[in-house]
């Protein structure tokens, strides 16, 4: 099956639009987009962060927070990780499964806002108004478009909101999106609520683990090249439009061992590919990202099936996976997947 074009829509706008960052003072973090000016009470506030070019300054703590919904979960993981659930008043983001225990049900047991969503499977300015947020979170700045019927930036801060893109949101595009970026999003949320150490916490023991796992691969000589698609989706006209060229999914890659073996085959985030392209193309291992699909894995081998000539089906390589493959605190989980799969003997 292939999801409605509205949801394929929204999907393209937060992912393959792709899906410039916001962060701390640093070199990295403010070439991408964002710097931190001030933290200088005991309170922990005002805190301002460059965002897409604009200030946010934030005098206490968010206590009603809005999620937009971006077809992602990296925002509400992220507050979720640093246990902040209860300064969430409407979430729109969910996968439907996760690669973190307990981490679906938390999300699915949020508020919802009870909002009535546009056509973009969103929320619309009005209801975005009505909820009276101090926050607003969005995946890209698609979210606070006013063209597509949402509340600007400038609509929310004339209300007493904040808002927020995350990182590499800024101009649409996340082709150029790394696990850094995910650390990026943990620290502004960590400065913004005054949980930094909480935040710093979550990235030493992300960065730990990946150590871990680039430690014990070390020694291999091979990189496999493997194919990443979201399951039983359609964004395109080809028979594969939902294929992953480029963005953070070759960062994670690259750290498990492996390789895009699509890398090429497109500028942005996506590939639209016939299946003659690729049939045509060797793949040792397959990552299947489900997306609201309660079944990957029976996606993952309907493909080997189809394409009996590839490695991966050979040797029945595959991995499936949620939201620890794109932007948000649970990176490392993927990176070790995938390594397990990809290079078992180092395990």
């Amino acid at each position: 099956m292939s999801i409605n074009r509205p949801v394929a829509t929204a999907l393209a706008a937060a992912l393959c639009l792709l899906t410039a960052a916001c962060g701390d003072s640093s070199d990295s973090d403010t070439a991408s987009g964002t710097t931190t000016e001030a933290a200088a009470s005991r309170t922990g506030y005002p805190v301002t962060l460059k965002n897409c070019g604009r200030s946010e300054t934030f005098r206490k703590a968010p206590s009603r927070v809005v999620l937009m919904n971006g077809a992602s979960v990296a925002e509400v993981s992220t507050l979720l990780a640093l246990g902040l659930q209860d300064r969430i008043v409407a979430n729109q983001q969910t996968y439907g499964m996760s690669d973190v225990t307990g981490r679906a049900a938390a999300i699915k047991a949020l508020p919802t806002g009870d909002v009535k969503l546009n056509d973009a499977y969103d929320i619309p300015r009005e209801a975005m108004l009505g909820l009276r947020p101090d926050l607003v979170l969005s995946t890209t700045s698609y979210g606070f478009d006013e063209k597509n019927g949402f509340a600007t930036r400038d609509q929310l801060k004339a209300v007493g909101a904040n808002s927020y893109v995350s990182p590499q949101g800024c101009d649409q595009d996340t082709s150029k999106m790394t696990v850094a970026d995910s650390y990026t999003l943990l620290r502004d949320m960590g400065k913004v609520f005054n949980v930094t150490e909480k935040a710093e916490k979550l990235i030493a023991a992300s960065e730990k683990n990946i150590a871990a796992v680039s430690a014990k691969i070390k020694t291999e000589t091979k990189t496999p090249k493997v194919m990443v698609l979201f399951s039983n989706m359609s964004m395109g006209g080809n028979d594969f439009s939902s294929v992953v060229a480029k963005g953070i999914y070759n960062d994670i890659l690259a750290k498990a061992g492996g390789s895009n073996a699509f890398e090429n085959a497109s500028k942005t985030s996506f590939a639209d590919l016939s299946k003659e392209k690729v049939a045509a193309t060797d793949v040792d291992a397959l990552v299947v990202i489900g997306y609201n699909d309660p079944n990957p894995a029976a996606y993952a081998k309907k493909l080997l099936k189809e394409f009996p000539q590839w490695p991966a089906a050979r040797n029945n390589t595959y991995v499936t996976l949620s939201d620890s493959m794109y932007l948000g605190p649970s990176n490392d989980l993927a990176v070790e997947k995938i390594a397990k799969a990809l290079h078992p003997d180092a395990f």
